[in-house]
């Protein structure tokens, strides 16, 4: 049986999706828990590897196994050995062939940023604290700039070895409520750091030290030093995965 789940987690405790050598990992954490409940070693699927201290609300993974528990009961089984940064929300049966990586079509992050006077406590493990005022329009129009499909090398990590670095942004947005500012990314994948990339670029923006009308030729170029920092991870978020 190939079993579908949905899972979210506080990535603060964890070196990331991936099982490590040396760190926990949300991977091991959950291939710990369905071992136990299934009674075999189990390897588990994620649709993508989120880095160290990223969260998630809709990551997709998926296991095969052979189990008598009803699929609809496992996610209360598997959850009963996790621990409480980390939640299973639905499990269901889908084909064999079902590849929670290779089978999704796209993905959708937020990243989060406190803009405000003082830091929140609260909020200090999920967003970005930036005090400087910051022109949320100008960012949120450099941000369309970036929608459709370019070559995004400019916002790409060194250490990456992808065969191609082009990519389809679907839908970029960014929204101010209050002291949060949030950027909505949706699109059929991502370049290693890439959304923190693109957030650390329209942060500039929003500082007016990038100008709008730059943001192409930011991207003709290719050049990773013509872009903005990359982000811290807290900001982050997997909200949720299409297929």
């Amino acid at each position: 049986m190939n079993v579908k789940l949905m899972v979210e987690y506080d990535g603060t405790a964890y070196s990331g999706w991936q099982r490590q050598k040396n760190a926990p990992s949300i991977q091991e954490m959950l291939e710990i828990a369905i071992s136990s409940i299934i009674g075999k070693k189990t390897h588990v699927i994620g649709s993508g590897r989120t880095d160290a201290g990223v969260h998630a609300l809709g990551q997709v993974a998926n296991f095969k196994a052979n189990t008598r528990i009803p699929v609809d009961k496992l996610p209360y089984a598997i959850n009963s050995k996790l621990p409480e940064d980390i939640v299973v929300r639905h499990a269901k049966k889908v084909p064999d062939d079902f590849h929670a990586r290779f089978c999704a079509k796209r993905k959708l992050y937020t990243y989060t940023i406190y803009n405000a006077q003082f830091p929140s406590p609260l909020l200090r493990n999920y967003s970005y604290f930036f005090s400087r005022p910051l022109d949320v329009k100008a960012m949120d129009r450099a941000s369309n700039m970036l929608i459709g499909s370019h070559d995004f090398s400019a916002f790409m990590a060194a250490g990456s070895s992808v065969k191609s670095t082009v990519r389809r942004i679907d839908k970029l947005q960014v929204i101010r409520n209050g002291d949060v500012i949030k950027m909505e990314i949706e699109a059929n994948g991502f370049l290693y750091n890439m959304v923190r990339i693109i957030a650390g670029t329209l942060l500039k923006v929003g500082l007016d030290k990038i100008k709008v009308e730059d943001i192409n030729s930011i991207l003709e170029s290719k050049d990773r030093t013509r872009a903005g920092k990359t982000l811290p991870p807290q900001g982050l978020c997997l909200i949720n995965v299409f297929y």
